[in-house]
């Protein structure tokens, strides 16, 4: 038995969550894959995965060795990718956490771009608004706006994205345009936002100067992803309050207009954050400075 192919194979079954997905993703015959993990099993003398028809679920034992046994993976690839030729050429699997929208506006249209850069790299890219465990769930790296409260990550700053409140001309035109915050407050609906992290409906942040509001308008809609509420936004059911670059778009297009622009929220840093365990990865070194760039050099995300 090949003992760190039967750890990679293990690992990317309880990854993808059976037999059938994890040769498809490895390109592996899956009598093949099932051997090597039975031949790990029986090295053990443990059971490290429980079958059914359905669905394969850890052994107390397997998540205790999956947890142990990925880490020592994710180290070898570092230890190869700090070596050679992989400083110049990086390979292996990067896996990345980021939110729905920068997947789709910013991260995804550039990425032919690096992967061309760095042929024998593969981004995995894991989508969504929760806060992950990049240790507990093997990720790499993640890109976060907000300010850090992990301080047992490294992060890199790499942008302040300003804040734009707006609504559709049709909005504007059957509730009229706010010009201050009070004009604000009286008659305009929101569009309700909850917070993933905190399951708070968000509230509308203004800032000028060194003053500061903060307006909670009703809502007729709520929804709990942003880009979501952009898009309720653009059909008319109220004002909202964005990121910059995922209202340029529509605001260019005609769809959304700016309101009480004299107003803003106090710009959102965004950094890409990292465990401390995994920074001399060159394939990860190599991410981070293409995301830096990428946003310095987006049209929606560089500073005005």
């Amino acid at each position: 038995m090949d003992q760190l192919l039967a750890m990679r194979v293990f690992a990317r079954v309880v990854e993808s969550g059976g037999f059938s997905k994890a040769a498809d993703a490895l390109n592996m015959p899956r009598p093949s894959v099932t051997k090597l993990v039975q031949a790990l099993e029986a090295h053990l003398q443990v059971r490290l995965l429980n079958r059914t028809t359905r669905r394969v679920a850890l052994t107390s034992d397997g998540a205790a060795y999956y947890e142990r046994s990925t880490r020592l993976l994710a180290e070898l690839d570092e230890l190869e990718a700090s070596v050679g030729n992989a400083r110049v050429n990086p390979r292996g699997r990067l896996r990345v956490d980021v939110s729905s929208t920068l997947a789709d506006m910013v991260l995804l249209p550039s990425l032919p771009g690096f992967l061309a850069r760095y042929p024998d790299l593969q981004v995995e890219l894991s989508i969504g608004d929760r806060i992950v465990d990049l240790v507990g769930d093997n990720v790499d790296c993640a890109i976060r706006g907000g300010e850090l409260e992990d301080s047992t990550l490294v992060a890199r700053r790499i942008a302040e994205l300003p804040w734009v409140t707006c609504a559709s001309p049709d909005y504007l035109r059957r509730h009229g345009t706010p010009a201050t915050p009070d004009d604000l407050a009286r008659g305009h609906f929101g569009i309700g936002y909850l917070l993933a992290h905190s399951g708070r409906v968000a509230t509308l942040d203004l800032a000028r100067g060194d003053e500061r509001l903060t307006l909670r308008l009703p809502h007729r809609v709520l929804v709990n992803d942003a880009q979501a509420a952009v898009v309720a936004a653009c059909a008319g059911l109220g004002v909202v309050q964005t990121l910059r670059f995922m209202a340029q778009p529509h605001i260019d297009a005609g769809k959304l207009q700016p309101i009480v622009e004299h107003w803003s929220g106090s710009p959102l840093p965004f950094h890409v954050v990292y465990p401390q365990n995994r920074h001399l990865s060159a394939r990860l070194r190599v991410f981070v400075d293409w995301v830096a760039e990428l946003f310095a050099q987006h049209p929606y995300t560089r500073p005005a």
